[in-house]
């Protein structure tokens, strides 16, 4: 056959083959079209099916009973408490019951430090309860509080230091003699948060002076108000003989001022410029003028007393300024601490109040010189945090409170050592009773179930693969198999049947 004829041939046969696969595509491209258009007919998205709820863990994350930032604590028995047995526990209680008649008074939520409310239950047992003796009070403490020992982070104690309420001679007018005033707070002081008229005024952060309406700039320092920027606006409430008592009457937050005719005005911290503290003591350690182991409020008064100029220079470097209130106490009252209560010698503590809560009982260890420079007096006391201070910071730092007048000055000015911090928290933030509330873990499974999914001891598989090799092969642990997500149901479409001719054998 010629080629032509063979190309001609070929060609036919191509396109009879192609014509046919055409019809066989339209005839499925027509039947899977017809599925998809019954199916979105029927099913216009996947059949919903219910969400398995998240499982809770067994043991979920609670949070704490208390927390106070940068503290470190460690659970003791009341036998641990070293000197706890020894001590006047009915006089702690007495300072303890004073704290909580302001606490039974509160209203509204409670704080949101460490202790938060938790006072108010042992405060409640107070109300019916007077201990006949020490030993009914030892009991008190310890039914209701847990020790628990506190220190800042990475340190194994706290520190503490003293103060007292100085006593001091002075003027209702300005004399020759009597020429230092002592300020009551200023109208221009603004604290933002509070209302000028405010009765208590927090002692850390920014102040300012209010300029016209709406002006605000920061409060004189020291310096400038030494320098009379505030003289002369009707002020003074009294004036002194001396800029060292007054200092000294600011860094320890109150006075008692007794005048030529016998009478007393009793002064307590009102208001700060809103200037950082700085201890003037550091600052003649740092000078090398007086050495840090001999460093004390007496030695820093004998210094500034035969160095006037220098003495000028040294109150400077403490910016910080206090304005004072008068306040109606007898001769016979201890001084006012911050919680709004007469402090009580011996017992009270002023604390860190960003951190801790006032009436909480600290019993602090270790020894003091009590009697003299170099005594070392064993000391171990229920003290009561009823005051602060701008200079107390720490979740285990206190100043000690001593009383008024210059014995008390004596003793609470060579205070700097380190003690023992153990702090009496709440029966109610007990760990273990926390712990009751855990949720139990969920139940184990069936005997049946079990044997379906066996597990083997790691250990107990490492002595029979050391045994027989051939066993370490086939340790399998069952785990959760996810089901898959149900398939739709597409029913199958009946296409036209198409009348075929038969066609006869090939021999």
């Amino acid at each position: 056959m010629a080629p032509e004829a063979r190309i001609k041939i070929f060609l036919k046969n191509s396109a009879t083959a192609l014509c046919a696969g055409l019809v066989v595509l339209a005839s499925f491209s027509l039947g899977a079209e017809a599925a998809r258009r019954h199916y979105r007919s029927h099913y216009h998205h996947l059949p919903e099916v219910a969400a398995i709820p998240p499982r809770a863990l067994p043991y979920p994350q609670l949070p704490l009973p208390f927390e106070i930032p940068g503290a470190q604590y460690l659970p003791l028995a009341w036998a641990d408490v070293k000197g706890w047995s020894e001590d006047d526990h009915l006089a702690a209680y007495k300072t303890f019951r004073a704290s909580c008649r302001s606490i039974n008074a509160q209203t509204g939520a409670p704080e949101q430090k460490a202790l938060g409310g938790s006072l108010s239950e042992p405060c409640r047992a107070v109300k019916s309860l007077e201990p006949a003796d020490d030993a009914q009070a030892k009991i008190f403490f310890e039914e209701n509080f847990s020790p628990l020992r506190i220190s800042r982070l990475g340190e194994p104690d706290g520190f503490v230091t003293g103060y007292y309420e100085p006593v001091l001679d002075g003027s209702r007018t300005q004399t020759d003699v009597y020429n230092v005033p002592v300020y009551r707070r200023p109208s221009n002081l603004f604290v933002r948060g509070f209302n000028q008229a405010s009765v208590s005024l927090p002692n850390k952060g920014s102040v300012y002076r209010k300029i016209g309406r709406r002006k605000l700039v920061p409060y004189y320092d020291r310096g400038e108000i030494e320098d009379g920027k505030i003289a002369g606006r009707g002020l003074e409430v009294a004036w002194l003989k001396d800029p060292t008592d007054l200092l000294f009457a600011q860094i320890q937050g109150s006075a008692r001022i007794k005048f030529d005719d016998g009478s007393t005005l009793r002064l307590n911290y009102d208001s700060y410029n809103g200037y950082p503290y700085t201890a003037v003591g550091r600052v003649l350690i740092e000078r090398g003028i007086i050495p840090r182991e001999e460093m004390s409020m007496q030695k820093i008064r004998e210094w500034m007393a035969q160095n006037p100029d220098g003495a000028k220079e040294l109150r400077r470097q403490n910016r910080s300024y206090i304005f004072f209130r008068e306040v109606n106490l007898s001769d016979k009252d201890e001084a006012v601490g911050a919680q709004g209560i007469p402090l009580t010698a011996g017992r009270s503590i002023a604390v860190d109040k960003s951190l801790h809560v006032y009436g909480t009982p600290f019993f602090i260890e270790g020894e003091l010189p009590i009697e003299s420079d170099r005594a070392k007096t064993p000391f171990h006391r229920l003290m009561i945090a009823q005051d602060t201070g701008s200079a107390i910071i720490g979740p285990a730092r206190a100043d000690l409170y001593f009383g008024a007048g210059a014995d008390a000055g004596r003793v609470s000015g060579r205070l700097r050592h380190p003690m023992h911090f153990v702090m009496l928290v709440p029966k109610s933030l007990d760990p273990g009773l926390r712990a009751a509330r855990l949720p139990v873990p969920d139940p184990r499974p069936s005997e049946k179930i079990a044997k379906l999914f066996p597990q083997t001891d790691p250990k107990e598989a490492a002595k029979d693969t050391a045994k027989d090799p051939t066993k370490g092969e086939t340790v399998a642990i069952a785990g959760p198999v996810p089901l898959p997500a149900p398939r739709p149901v597409i029913e199958p479409v009946r296409e036209p049947r198409r009348h075929m001719k038969s066609r006869p054998h090939q021999q």
